[in-house]
């Protein structure tokens, strides 16, 4: 039960977190086609933004501040699949709707981003941020200096 609620907890700051971070990937994709940017690349760049600002925050906030000593790596695996995901469903969803149409961007990103975004949770929850406790313990895990799990 314990866990459970963990989790739910985790997911309801995953959600704000995420918010905060749709925003960031939306105000830099944004200014990034105002720019002149090409629209793929825009994406890609937006999410990335987003990204770096996503780690360090569901690390210190979301997920309590437990990452194993591979979390970064692992981090970057989930995320760049989650790129792949996002960028991929963007251009389909741009592509499949009406030239012109003033919510196609919009709507993209929204599509995109709600993919990933459950995408991302649970690649987060289940492996970068490990919330388990050693077996039979009945106590967290060991933690290296700053919070740092050293599984």
């Amino acid at each position: 039960m314990a866990d459970r609620r963990a989790h739910l907890v985790s997911l309801v700051k995953f959600g704000f977190v995420g918010g905060v971070t749709v925003l960031i990937d939306a105000a830099a994709y944004s200014l990034l086609v105002w720019l002149g940017v090409q629209l793929d690349l825009a994406k890609a760049l937006g999410f990335v933004i987003g990204a770096v600002f996503a780690y360090f925050v569901n690390w210190r906030f979301t997920f309590g501040r437990r990452r194993s000593r591979w979390s970064e790596l692992i981090f970057v695996a989930v995320y760049l699949a989650a790129l792949g995901i996002n960028v991929g469903i963007n251009a389909l969803v741009v592509a499949w709707l009406p030239a012109g149409w003033p919510l196609a961007l919009p709507l993209a990103f929204v599509l995109a981003t709600g993919v990933s975004a459950a995408w991302n949770f649970v690649g987060m929850s289940l492996f970068v941020f490990d919330h388990r406790e050693p077996a039979g313990s009945g106590t967290p895990a060991p933690t290296r200096e700053g919070g740092d799990d050293v599984v």
